[in-house]
């Protein structure tokens, strides 16, 4: 049992509802599989299932534990900041692909 530490700059959706109820009522909630280190009260760059980057979000909560089916998991709980502009978006996209992502045309 451990936890993995999440890039202090990434909070990725894996979930399309998660994402919609973030943008669409300013606070929101994500489930990450495992035990994993989210930077609570830290400033965020929040990216879509796609890896599209989407917004400025704030973490308040980061909660790890085993559910009732026996399973890890992180709950983190967020506000959101703001929409990036596009201009915001393309850059931020760029540049996660580039540190994080990897290139999507290599294999």
């Amino acid at each position: 049992m451990g936890f993995q530490t999440e890039f202090n700059s990434v909070c990725k959706f894996k979930s399309e509802q998660e994402l919609y109820e973030l943008l669409e009522y300013g606070r929101g909630k994500m489930v990450k599989s495992g035990f994993r280190v989210f930077p609570t009260g830290q400033k965020v760059i929040a990216y879509t299932p796609d890896n599209q980057a989407i917004a400025i979000v704030k973490i308040v909560a980061s909660i790890a534990e085993i559910n009732f089916q026996g399973e890890e998991v992180t709950e983190v709980e967020m506000e959101l900041i703001r929409k990036l502009n596009d201009e915001e978006a393309r850059v931020q996209t760029a540049l996660a692909y580039e540190m994080f992502f990897g290139d999507p045309g290599k294999k």
